[in-house]
């Protein structure tokens, strides 16, 4: 019952605290205001959302299950957030800058202004939507997992309700500005509690320091300590891991809430100085990391062998419950704060480069209506989607990169080889997609070689668009004079 208090206590204190920042701060009358917090973040409000959306529960409860399970694949983490940062202080500001010269909102008003096409506009928001659906459902997983953990006897199903509706909550009133100040509340709260876990951790499994604690863990499994870790059948090798780092990286500001974060920052300068800053968060992997192994050493056990709930686990069978309590109604937040964020992204893109098309008389007040309706459909989705087997949130988590990668050349190309037809970028999204999907060559010898096959697609979705366009602009060029 402590456990369940705390949780619910930690939760309400902070959705409470959200709607009324939100509400002191704007009125979210707009569009605009409601989607992109009227492009006025500064760094630390931007700071804190930002990694609001990247330390999700897919990095805490995700990867220690990961490191729990495998060993020293889940070293991936360190990696790909590094790799993304630099990649993101070339690639923000000239999101950013795009976005205010043209008044963009969302990443498919990018497609259609970038490449004056209104369907590739269209194809590029229902892409995006998939993809958004995909990662909503890993938050909501988890965060019916929290419930289902701290508050007793929960079935999957109403978990998921639960979990959905408190997303809505989130920003259905205030919008943006108001997931910005939960995101500032969770990520201090994270921090403190991974950190002080990691270092109590290898007292409470009966290790004699953290040194100790990993000779123990490699005594129990060898193989965890060097890759492909413990399953070598799930072909988790150096190749796996160099190849699906890159995919990660290269698909991290493609998502469509990463676009409108972009958007949503004051200033260029905003977006580098986030991307300096931002990696020191990847430092807590390691403290995440450290806590998957000393759940191996504690011979924890989650609930049907879940490796998404080894670490609640772990909290729960050796500390006190106000500590398991506390976790939960973090672990919770680590949920609802980016999942609220990738729903207002998903009303947004349904409203502006779906409805809009079709109906371009909506004015603003039935155009928030309509994004808000989108987002209790899509949340409703998203939920029943997460009821069935589990999956290891890490598995999900590398499915919506690889759906959203497809994206990537069209945003890079847009500003490294200006004049791309839209009808490349639709043959190179639909080699790809096939690619992935449909049983292939590509797909036999990525499973056979270790290397990630959404890369693998997304490289030859790249070369199909370049060859396309190198076509097409030979069939341009003007006859030589003889």
């Amino acid at each position: 019952m402590i456990a369940a208090a705390v949780t619910v206590g930690v939760v309400t204190a902070t959705m409470l605290g959200t709607v009324a920042y939100g509400r002191m701060q704007a009125r979210a009358r707009t569009i605009s205001e409601w989607a992109i917090g009227g492009r006025s973040l500064g760094l630390l409000v931007f700071w804190f959302l930002n990694a609001g959306e990247i330390y999700t529960t897919f990095a805490v409860l995700g990867i220690s299950g990961y490191a729990w399970a495998h060993g020293a694949p889940a070293t991936l983490a360190l990696c790909s957030v590094s790799l993304a940062a630099a990649i993101g202080y070339w690639l923000t500001p000239r999101i950013w800058r795009s976005g205010r010269a043209s008044g963009l909102m969302t990443q498919a008003d990018f497609f259609a202004h970038h490449y004056r096409s209104r369907w590739l506009g269209i194809l590029v928001a229902l892409v995006g939507i998939a993809a958004l659906v995909i990662y909503v459902q890993i938050q909501i997983t988890a965060l019916g997992l929290v419930l289902r953990v701290t508050l007793g006897d929960v079935d999957g199903a109403t978990a998921a309700a639960l979990a959905a509706a408190a997303m809505l909550l989130f920003v259905f009133f205030a919008g943006l500005r108001s997931a910005a100040f939960a995101a500032g509340v969770k990520d201090v709260l994270m921090v403190l509690l991974v950190g002080g876990l990691a270092l109590t951790v290898a007292r409470e499994v009966g290790a004699s320091s953290i040194a100790d604690l990993f000779r123990r863990a490699e005594a129990l499994a060898p193989a965890a300590a060097t890759l492909p870790g413990r399953d070598p059948a799930a072909g988790l090798g150096v190749t796996w891991l160099m190849t699906t780092a890159i995919s990660v990286a290269v698909g991290t500001y493609i998502f469509p809430h990463m676009f409108q974060l972009c958007y949503a920052a004051d200033a260029a300068k905003t977006l580098r100085r986030n991307a300096i800053f931002q990696p020191l968060y990847s430092l807590s992997y390691l403290f995440i990391i450290l806590l998957g192994v000393a759940a191996l050493v504690a011979g924890t056990r989650p609930p049907g062998g879940d490796a998404n709930a080894v670490l609640l686990q772990l909290v729960t069978d050796r500390y006190p419950a106000w500590v398991t309590g506390l976790f939960g109604g973090t672990a919770a937040l680590l949920a609802l704060v980016p999942g609220s964020v990738l729903l207002l992204t998903i009303g947004t893109i349904f409203t502006r480069n779906v409805v809009l098309p079709l109906r371009p008389a909506l004015d603003e007040r039935a155009q928030l209506l309509a994004s808000r309706a989108a987002m209790v459909a899509f949340a409703a989705l998203a939920a029943w989607l997460s009821v069935g087997p589990n999956q290891s949130l890490v598995t999900i988590g590398l499915t919506a990169y690889a759906t959203i990668g497809m994206l990537a050349p069209g945003v890079y190309l847009a500003f490294l080889r200006p004049g791309v037809p839209a009808v490349a970028l639709g043959a190179g999204l639909a080699v790809g997609y096939a690619a992935m999907l449909l049983p292939s060559p590509l797909a036999a010898w990525a499973a056979a070689s270790g290397f990630d096959l959404g890369l693998a697609a997304l490289l030859l979705n790249g070369a199909t668009v370049l060859i396309v366009d190198a076509a097409l602009r030979r069939g341009r060029a003007p006859l030589a004079v003889a």
